[in-house]
């Protein structure tokens, strides 16, 4: 699919690896339409797409609440005559251990509360989202692209039960959307990054960043603009669909 003159919708779009996407995608032609919760940040990327000569558009709007996502997506459709890529990238952290014994003696256990927003956020969020996009694209007769974020955290990582299910959980609905969206013409594919460099990873401390950056073979942090790329690289190869893409600098080979 070519990108110029479509329609990306993004959530998570107000910063980090959503501001990222934004601008790579609307320096090939594309319109783009930012979902988030923060105006502010929402505001900084909608001045940041129209000077790359695009249309964009955002939309405050909380991903795990069902009627809020239908809304959003029924002005999206309105506002843009239709849209053709959904890029599923909001998410958030909560880590923590399932559990922390001292003596025999129970004395922490991740809560309930911690494991269910994340798994809000992570994968009921990217499922609203992709059901709505996905029942526009069908109405208008729409060929489309569906693009979940997963992690190589999917796989499980120490103090992350709850983030790597939802991760885990993004994959298998990914398989599941191409196998069924794929008589539309609409693709769907999912990317696992590794550590990208971040303002959370610029905060850390120098010998935690270091100690990253000597396990991944290729020596250094990803960087956002990496995983754009990546996206631009599902959306334009037509024969993609079903797939995960790992972007880790080698860290879980």
């Amino acid at each position: 699919m070519n990108l110029q003159d479509k329609v990306v919708v993004i959530t998570g779009g107000g910063q980090g690896l959503g501001r990222a996407m934004a601008q790579e995608l609307a320096k090939q032609g594309a319109n783009i339409a930012l979902i988030d919760l923060n105006e502010a940040q929402l505001r900084e990327t909608v001045a940041l797409v129209e000077q790359e000569g695009t249309k964009a558009k955002y939309y405050i709007a909380n991903a795990t609440v069902e009627a809020e996502i239908e809304q959003t997506f029924e002005a999206i459709n309105s506002d843009f005559n239709g849209f053709d890529i959904l890029v599923n990238n909001a998410g958030i952290l909560r880590d923590g251990m399932l559990l922390k014994a001292k003596g025999g003696e129970i004395v922490k256990k991740m809560s309930l509360e911690q494991f269910q927003s994340v798994i809000d956020v992570n994968l009921t969020g990217v499922f609203l989202c992709g059901r709505e996009a996905a029942a526009h694209m069908v109405k208008n007769e729409r060929k489309g692209v569906i693009i979940n974020m997963s992690s190589i955290a999917r796989n499980g990582n120490m103090g992350q039960t709850n983030y790597s299910a939802s991760k885990a959980g993004v994959v298998a609905m990914t398989v599941c959307w191409a196998r069924e969206l794929g008589r539309f013409g609409i693709r769907v594919g999912a990317i696992a990054p590794g550590v990208i460099r971040t303002a959370m990873t610029d905060a850390m401390k120098p010998e935690m960043r270091e100690r990253l950056e000597k396990m991944k073979p290729v020596g250094r942090l990803g960087e956002a603009e990496e995983i754009a790329h990546t996206v631009k690289y599902i959306v334009e190869n037509d024969f993609f669909t079903g797939r995960v893409v790992e972007i880790d600098g080698g860290l879980s080979m």
